[in-house]
């Protein structure tokens, strides 16, 4: 990892010093990097240890740090990582213009790996995460959105990249088909966990821990899973509230709407989905060979169970 942020730091610059501050700004601000981290730990489970896996790591890390840029414009979000967000710092046409550079540049290292599959793998999950993105866009103020709709968004908006990170893991180590739809899949499975336990401690954690305002999902109008499982326990008053705060983008009630989330089951029924998916992930790992990396694999499927940020 230490590698990859040197690579990092060597791609940021740019001859415009707005690109290069508002970079490093967002870059700086630090992170899980839990898809390097993937495609490192795949890669090392497989046995590739050549220098692709340090820039295609950064290549990965670049594209989410966009998508995060490009997120925080179109949610109006302030706070990401118990910091201002860029927009707020540096205003919105500056954040998504270098969002912009940021998905420029990671292709431009891609191609330096000289593969036509590596590119087709980021090229397309790209597309797909843009296409997430609109999907939750459109799917803004529904309260009728149902589980599947839910995870279709969080399947495509999140666990694309997860799935892409594991899966050039898999590719640089030259694995057979098989052995990469294992990686695919994990990535998959992981990210998807990973989005589902965002969504509980967004009515189960505190902005100390998670560096996010509570109740900012609700506020943009978003319905996740929580809220899914909490109207269809609810009683219909109970459903009703969650509904309305729903179509109105509303916080007014946040506390009512908590206590409703959390009375009603929904967390549990939530964090069963995200055990699903953390099980199905681990199921996928143990595919690969037995080594420190497969085992790092397992027990960062484990410990995202127990995730409290």
């Amino acid at each position: 990892m230490h590698e990859v942020d040197k690579v990092i730091g060597q791609r940021l610059t740019s001859s415009v010093p707005l690109v290069a501050q508002i970079s490093q700004y967002i870059i700086a601000a630090g992170g899980k990097r839990l898809r390097p981290a993937l495609l490192l730990m795949v890669c090392g489970a497989l046995g590739y240890r050549g220098t692709h896996r340090h820039s295609l790591a950064a290549v990965v890390e670049l594209i989410h740090t966009a998508t995060l840029l490009h997120d925080d414009v179109v949610d109006a979000s302030t706070l990401r990582r118990g910091r201002p967000t860029a927009n707020e710092t540096f205003g919105n046409p500056a954040s998504v213009l270098v969002g912009d550079f940021l998905h420029t540049r990671s292709f431009q290292m891609m191609v330096e790996a000289g593969s036509m599959r590596i590119m087709e793998i980021l090229s397309e999950a790209t597309n797909v995460i843009a296409e997430g993105e609109v999907l939750q866009l459109m799917n803004m103020h529904d309260a009728s959105l149902d589980e599947a709709g839910y995870l279709r968004v969080i399947r495509s908006k999140t666990a694309k990249l997860f799935e892409a990170s594991a899966r050039l893991g898999a590719i640089l180590a030259n694995s057979p088909p098989e052995v990469e739809e294992a990686c695919a899949t994990y990535g998959q499975a992981l990210g998807t966990a990973f989005q589902i336990i965002d969504d509980v401690l967004d009515y189960d954690g505190d902005t100390a821990e998670m560096g996010k305002n509570l109740g900012d999902d609700l506020r943009e109008g978003k319905s996740t899973l929580p809220l899914i499982a909490a109207m269809e326990r609810g009683s219909p008053s109970q459903a009703e509230i969650v509904r309305r705060a729903i179509e109105q983008g509303s916080t007014e009630q946040l506390a009512e709407i908590v206590s409703i989330v959390r009375s009603t089951g929904a967390l549990d029924i939530t964090r069963a989905a995200a055990f699903a998916e953390a099980h199905r992930a681990m199921a996928a790992a143990r595919l690969l060979p037995a080594n420190a990396y497969s085992e790092g694999l397992l027990e960062l499927a484990a410990q995202l169970l127990a995730r409290r940020n």
